[in-house]
């Protein structure tokens, strides 16, 4: 019975902690795209945006390397790292950072900040799916519902946004960001399917690091430049969106991949749209409509049926 019970809390511990470590993550992801979005209609690229952004975030990255109680070059650079696994950390920082970030910034342009969270966090379906057609993982009937039902929620949130405010191109923009989804799901089934022998913050460096190189090459050839001038609160901005938004949320993303499967953890990832429309609403004063809120609502069903 002792024994029964220290397990438990252990288990209870354990389920707490990945709940912190999922909550923490999912809230800075949705503060990135009212943050992102504040700087876009200011007039920043695009590209050259989620480059620097991520070159910032892989700098603020190093501090917690040398504080994981190795050496940072042994961290950095295992001994044990082969070629085949240089190519998949490439790999992952292309996918996760380069493309997913580029392809939802782009989107932005033409598409709320709120519309294109929820259209990103799409990639649960993708990676459950991807998991089936791939993997042969069995996709159970009630992680299936909660899927179905978490799309009829994202329809809904998405059809009310583009009716209620549609803008020039914005199902262009809607097509890009279901483009970012796919590129993060891609990213999620490689880290689940190759494991690396190296820490959290070490990988999560290395992919902001390649992430924002690809990037700002694509912006460079895209003709796009830095601003000249930044104000002062311009700079806040972009220091959340480079620090806590993503240095903060992609390594404790990578956290929680480690405590859990795939499908499970981005399942909560539904989170993550619905931070980001309650932060639209108080910051850029963006209105919830009926329709909107009964799409998350259904969001957040989906994310209990598929965690149960």
């Amino acid at each position: 019975m002792a024994v029964s019970i220290t397990a438990g809390a252990s288990g209870a511990r354990d389920y707490l902690g990945f709940a912190v470590t999922i909550l923490a993550s999912t809230f800075l992801m949705g503060s990135s795209f009212v943050s992102g979005k504040v700087l876009l209609n200011q007039g920043f690229d695009p590209l050259m945006l989620v480059g620097a952004r991520f070159l910032l975030a892989a700098l603020a990255t190093l501090p917690l390397v040398m504080l994981a109680g190795r050496a940072w070059r042994a961290a950095l650079f295992p001994r044990h790292l082969n070629a085949r696994q240089m190519r998949v950390i490439a790999v992952i920082g292309l996918t996760q950072t380069a493309a997913v970030m580029s392809l939802l910034f782009l989107a932005m342009r033409t598409v709320s900040a709120s519309t294109a969270a929820i259209l990103l966090f799409t990639n649960p379906v993708w990676v459950a799916v991807g998991n089936r057609l791939f993997f042969a993982q069995p996709l159970k009937a009630i992680r299936l519902l909660g899927l179905m039902i978490g799309v009829i929620g994202v329809a809904l949130a998405v059809g009310a946004d583009l009716a209620q405010d549609a803008q020039p191109g914005a199902w262009v923009g809607v097509t890009l960001a279901l483009g970012s989804a796919l590129s993060w799901a891609a990213a999620t089934l490689i880290i689940k399917r190759n494991p690396l022998p190296m820490g959290t913050w070490a990988l999560s460096f290395w992919q902001m690091f390649i992430g924002a190189l690809g990037a700002l090459a694509c912006a460079v050839l895209a003709g796009e430049h830095w601003p000249a001038h930044l104000t002062t609160q311009q700079w806040g901005w972009f220091a959340w969106l480079a620090i806590p938004a993503s240095t903060g949320s992609f390594g404790l993303w990578f956290v929680a991949l480690k405590r859990s499967d795939a499908a499970s953890t981005s399942g909560f990832l539904f989170l993550a749209p619905l931070f980001a429309v309650l932060l639209s609403w108080v910051v850029l004063n963006t209105q919830l409509s009926l329709w909107q809120g009964l799409g998350g609502l259904l969001v957040a069903a989906s994310i209990w049926l598929m965690n149960r």
